[in-house]
């Protein structure tokens, strides 16, 4: 494939040597005569492990080489790949210039190419960033997005030192598109590598680098603060940690990355709280482990306002315990929702088939005691009579039934705070805690990840 990248600086540099290696023709395109010498005289434009002699090779065979002029660069290619910089204020926000003068040269490009074309952004945006590259492209070339040209989002996760490394091992490539066929010819560029190409929506695309990057760091200060509180108890902390990372069921999994309510029950707070209390006494600062539980207000907070609009309606609650299959209610974020409705005058109903009152006892009962004195007079076990009596259905655990029970219910908001399942995001009156559907219209639009 014919391949202009935009851009030659560390992204832009590896991607010309690694494409080409891999049997493309690769056209470097910059404002920066140097770099362009570079490249045409077989040089890379950086210093990283491999890209010399990658960049040699690649040049010899005639497979790589650069210029000025962004025009030829675009008629003489199908893919044009921006990989320029997105420089952040002391705010963060980004310096767009650079991408949207890009965009600009490539869509004068465009107005004078017949053939379809393809512009893959590499740069690290924030979400929306493409629909505005698409808007500049339309203006400059006068032909539409879609028809003449398509812009797809395909972030790059390689880090300075191993960046030729990363680029052949990826755990996963990622193309955010509203064009499958553009999206599917991109993928072409990086069948051969190992991990899945995952085809997604343009925003999930543009939002992943922040997330990843955030979690490493989130990452490093965790086991920075676990460092410093094992430091001051005379504790081998990277004992501590090499042994936290060998559960992969749940430390090093997917298990509890799901979006949702807040967590619950009696160990987690009850644990938080001894590390923070544990750092507080040794004199050491922990904002990280700190904020956890502020989170989880803030999450329990969120819920309640979902809800508040409806103070007025019949307000069913399905489940009540932390999470499903227990009757575990201390530390349930649902019974601190429903302690504020009530507290507002709520008419609020509640059906948890694990929840029984009779049979609560101890710090359990307690809490519960402590929280709403008359729960058994909210309690039913009768859950077609919740569901035929409320206005406004609110999930609070998964349970199977609650998802079977309520497939085909029409007339009634649902909201949802566990994520039932994908066959309730299109229907009308559905919300989710944090994967909102407009409850005028019921339109939620869903980009479901394919995999290639």
């Amino acid at each position: 494939m014919n391949i202009s990248i935009f851009g030659l600086g560390y992204v832009g540099c590896v991607s010309v040597g690694c494409l080409a290696q891999n049997g493309h023709n690769v056209i470097g395109v910059d404002v920066n005569q140097n770099k362009i010498d570079l490249i045409n005289d077989g040089k890379p434009t950086i210093i990283e492990a491999d890209i010399n002699k990658i960049i040699q090779e690649q040049h010899k065979w005639g497979r790589i080489s650069a210029t000025k002029d962004a025009k030829k660069a675009v008629m003489d290619s199908e893919v044009s790949i921006i990989a320029v910089g997105t420089p952040s204020s002391e705010k963060g926000h980004l310096n767009l210039q650079y991408i949207f003068a890009v965009a600009e040269s490539i869509g004068e490009a465009i107005s004078k190419k017949d053939s379809f074309h393809i512009i893959a952004l590499r740069s690290t945006v924030m979400p929306g960033t493409c629909d505005k590259i698409a808007n500049i492209i339309e203006k400059s070339s006068g032909k539409k997005r879609n028809r003449a040209f398509a812009v797809v989002d395909n972030p790059e996760f390689l880090r300075e030192g191993t960046a030729v490394k990363d680029y052949y091992n990826p755990p996963l490539t990622l193309i955010g598109s509203d064009n499958k066929e553009a999206a599917e010819k991109l993928a072409i560029l990086y069948k051969d590598l190992p991990g899945e190409i995952v085809i997604s929506d343009l925003k999930v695309a543009e939002i992943m680098k922040y997330v990843n990057n955030t979690y490493h760091a989130l990452k490093i200060s965790f086991a920075n603060e676990v460092g410093n509180i094992c430091s001051e108890l005379d504790i081998d902390s990277h004992e501590v940690m090499n042994i936290f990372c060998k559960d992969k069921q749940l430390n090093i999994s997917p298990y509890y990355f799901k979006p949702g309510f807040a967590y619950g029950g009696s160990c987690l707070p009850k644990d938080l709280k001894g590390l923070q209390t544990l750092a507080h006494d040794l004199y050491v600062e922990s904002p990280v482990i700190d904020s956890i539980d502020k989170t989880n207000e803030n999450q329990i907070a969120r819920a309640t306002k979902l809800i508040y609009k409806y103070w007025n309606k019949k307000l069913g609650f399905l489940g009540l315990s932390f999470k499903e299959g227990t009757d575990d209610l201390r530390n349930s974020p649902a019974v601190r929702v429903i302690e504020a409705l009530l507290g507002k005058g709520a008419d609020v109903t509640i059906y948890d088939k694990n929840v029984n009152m009779t049979l609560l006892t101890g710090t359990n009962k307690d809490y519960v005691d402590a929280r709403i004195p008359h729960l058994s007079k909210l309690l039913t076990s009768d859950l077609e009579q919740v569901i035929q009596d409320s206005d406004v259905l609110i999930v609070n655990t998964k349970e199977k039934e609650f998802i079977e029970k309520l497939e085909d219910i029409e007339g009634k908001v649902i909201i949802d705070f566990v994520r039932l399942g994908d066959q309730f995001l299109n229907k009308k009156n559905y919300t989710g805690i944090n994967w909102a559907t407009d409850l005028e219209t019921g339109k939620y639009i869903s980009a479901e990840d394919t995999v290639i």
